[in-house]
């Protein structure tokens, strides 16, 4: 019984520390900033887009590249992942603007750039500045926001508050609690994560025609808590599931493509 007793203390000892590691760590772990300075459009290979340095609510400087859209075209307001940065994401703004569809894209505080430590609270701060970039500048008619991955959770809170024409949504999560519980299965995430991005409570006040795309092999943010999102949305609505597609291929399955035909279609 002495043996057993201690085993037992011992992994409990084990497991609270573990706990206190995930507790402290889990913002480098959901926020894996990529270790990349600020990059000049131009020198990335976009010399069509302007750079511009926004001050968020609470005084950060994020950056946003802005590439202007055609008359009567509309543009899209893109939010990236959680280990992106502008500058990697250059083939995929060619291919939005290709069309003449505009685009600005922003930067996370404390990705390449911009200033500050991420956090939801403050990531939402970011995507509230470019917003009213953008609402400057378009109406909200014009304006569709696009989230890829962590940027999903952003892209939908700003589409609960704010008037955008369409939402389109790559590789999302019904809450990133979820996707964390289903890897730790044994932690009590939702008691511990102090970053929860609850889209499946704000997609109830998005009334935009959404579409969301996901791939069938998506091992980051496996495909079921897309489908649970969109069971969620109110209508219009589509989801497009690419058999075969991970997290970051969806391009090589038509993805572009898909998001065009929905960017052009008539009330989505």
């Amino acid at each position: 019984m002495t043996i057993l007793k201690w085993i037992l203390i011992v992994s409990a000892a084990f497991y609270l520390i573990g706990l206190a590691v995930l507790f402290f760590k889990q913002r480098d772990m959901l926020f894996p900033i990529p270790p990349v300075g600020r990059t000049a459009p131009a020198a990335a290979g976009l010399p069509e887009a302007e750079e511009h340095v926004l001050t968020t609510a609470d005084g950060e400087k994020v950056i946003v590249w802005h590439v202007p859209a055609k008359p009567g075209r509309p543009v899209v307001l893109f939010f990236h992942g959680n280990g992106d940065f502008l500058a990697g994401r250059v083939a995929r703004f060619k291919a939005i603007t290709a069309d003449g569809t505009g685009l600005v894209a922003l930067s996370f505080r404390g990705y390449a750039g911009s200033t500050g430590s991420p956090s939801e609270q403050g990531l939402l701060q970011d995507a509230a500045a470019a917003y009213a970039f953008t609402a400057q500048r378009y109406s909200a008619d014009r304006i569709i926001a696009w989230g890829f991955s962590l940027g999903t959770g952003v892209a939908v809170a700003i589409a609960a508050e704010h008037p955008v024409s369409k939402l389109i949504l790559e590789a999302p999560y019904s809450s990133t609690v979820d996707v964390a519980g289903s890897m730790f299965r044994f932690v009590p995430v939702s008691l511990l994560m102090r970053d929860q991005f609850r889209s499946d409570q704000r997609i109830a006040h998005v009334t935009a025609p959404l579409l969301i795309m996901h791939g069938t092999n998506d091992s980051a943010i496996p495909i079921a808590f897309g489908e649970r999102l969109f069971a969620l949305a109110h209508e219009p609505k589509k989801i497009v599931r690419f058999p075969g597609g991970g997290h970051e291929n969806l391009d090589d399955f038509g993805a572009m493509q898909t998001a065009r035909q929905f960017i052009n279609a008539p009330g989505g």
